[in-house]
């Protein structure tokens, strides 16, 4: 679907993902103007609008990346700012508009259904006024819990309304997948490494992590299947199990290899949190850097793929990583057709995930190859900060804050991209031609 206006008695046509990537440029230019005021800084002074377009981008994007410490540099306006910012990053701009929109007790017309469509990766436009509805009681009941018990520890540290607001913050930030956090007061950019052994708050940011990043749809298919798996969609199952795979199987490398100088229960607290946090979430209760070089590749790895469609989080997505796998077992037992669960998988959708893959891969590289050259950082700690951007996670091995104007300005590119998803940002930069041509077929021989 297209929306349509006159600009100066020429028909201008805007598309579903162009009111999306717009929708989110805007947002980041607003955020960033806000922040640049003076009252959005502790010191009350001007910051420059290149920390501020960052930390926007960041924001919205839900990243997590920073420049400068968000406790310490930025006031309560500011960090009120930047948590608006996360909260219609991870829902989206369209979802949030259509729900003021709903409120308003005005109905939402086809263009609008198939925008929103487009920006929660919904497969038809049925019923989204529904699920609208129980995507926005989902979001405030996971929010409001996770602040709750938050709230039952940070009481016990910081005042009554430091600890509301602080539980709050991080509440929303886990939920959305963001890594934003406030705990630069016990030491700059210190994200959750005083409570690595605390049970409390590392369940809890782990839970509001999974859920936020499992996606709207499996929600909803849970609901309404409850525990039957069976009946749940091919998309849901795909999504469940991957999160499984990626939650458990990296969490017994870390704990085998990684977190030898810990034992029992902070063990296997360290090895789980790394794990979850690095499925684009972003924030830390031990350092990366510390990390073995094998450590640090795999965490890489999981950055760049992310989460789940249609989620808060970012990355390449479960589901197109699950669908690369799943076509190539098939290939190697040389089956026409991809299947799983006695379901095939349409080869359009193989070509998708194959499109998108080599997308984020190639602009992961060559991102990766530009800032190692001008910074002159090893090409591991590169990729790992490429690779932070562009599965918008915002885990650090410490090179962001040093970066030069350049690189700060690719990772900028690299988190937008990252956040409103490869096919998104190609369908909405680059016109639809629609031209195909009866091409002569010829063999290739591959391998």
């Amino acid at each position: 679907m297209e929306k349509s206006t006159k600009i100066k008695g020429k028909k201008f046509r805007m598309t579903s993902t162009q009111t999306i990537f717009c929708s989110f440029f805007v947002a980041i230019l607003l955020g960033s103007i806000l922040l640049s005021l003076p009252i959005a800084s502790n010191d009350g002074t001007t910051t420059d609008f290149l920390t501020c377009i960052f930390t926007a981008t960041s924001s919205m994007c839900v990243t997590g990346l920073v420049v400068v410490d968000t406790a310490t540099h930025w006031s309560l306006f500011g960090q009120i700012v930047i948590l608006i910012l996360i909260q219609f990053g991870g829902l989206g701009i369209i979802f949030v508009a259509s729900i003021i929109t709903i409120f308003l007790g005005q109905k939402m017309d086809l263009i609008q259904r198939s925008t929103l469509q487009e920006a929660l990766s919904l497969q038809k436009v049925g019923g989204i006024v529904r699920l609208m509805k129980f995507i926005i009681k989902g979001v405030i009941l996971f929010e409001s819990l996770g602040a709750l018990i938050l709230f039952t520890h940070f009481i016990k540290e910081f005042s009554f309304f430091k600890a509301l607001w602080y539980s709050i913050f991080h509440s929303i930030s886990a939920f959305c997948n963001a890594g934003f956090d406030l705990m630069g007061i016990k030491g700059k950019f210190s994200s959750l490494t005083s409570y690595q052994s605390n049970i409390l708050v590392n369940v809890t940011i782990m839970l509001l992590i999974i859920i936020g990043g499992l996606g709207f749809t499996v929600w909803d298919n849970i609901y309404k299947k409850r525990l039957n798996f069976r009946k749940y969609s091919l998309q849901s199952k795909l999504v469940i199990l991957t999160t499984i795979f990626l939650i458990f199987v990296p969490a017994i490398y870390f704990y085998f290899f990684e977190y030898n100088d810990s034992v029992g229960v902070n063990r296997v607290l360290s090895s789980l949190f790394q794990s979850v946090t690095t499925r684009t979430a972003g924030f830390n209760t031990r350092d990366f850097s510390e990390m073995s070089e094998v450590g640090q590749a795999i965490s890489t790895i999981l950055m760049v793929i992310g989460g789940s469609p249609g989620s808060t989080a970012g990355g390449v997505k479960t589901t197109t990583f699950a669908i690369l796998i799943i076509s190539t077992f098939a290939i190697f037992k040389k089956e026409n057709e991809a299947h799983i669960f006695n379901r095939r998988i349409e080869i359009q959708i193989v070509k998708n995930a194959i499109t998108l893959f080599m997308l984020y891969l190639n602009l992961f590289l060559l991102f990766s190859f530009i800032i190692c050259k001008i910074e002159n950082t090893t090409l591991l700690q590169t990729f790992f900060e490429v690779g932070s951007a562009i599965g918008t996670v915002g885990l650090t091995l410490g090179v962001t804050t040093s970066l030069s104007n350049v690189s700060r300005i690719l990772l900028i590119a690299l988190m937008f991209f990252g956040r409103i998803g490869g096919l998104t940002f190609i369908y909405a930069v680059l016109p639809s031609l629609n031209k195909e041509a009866g091409y002569i077929s010829e063999d290739i021989v591959v391998g």
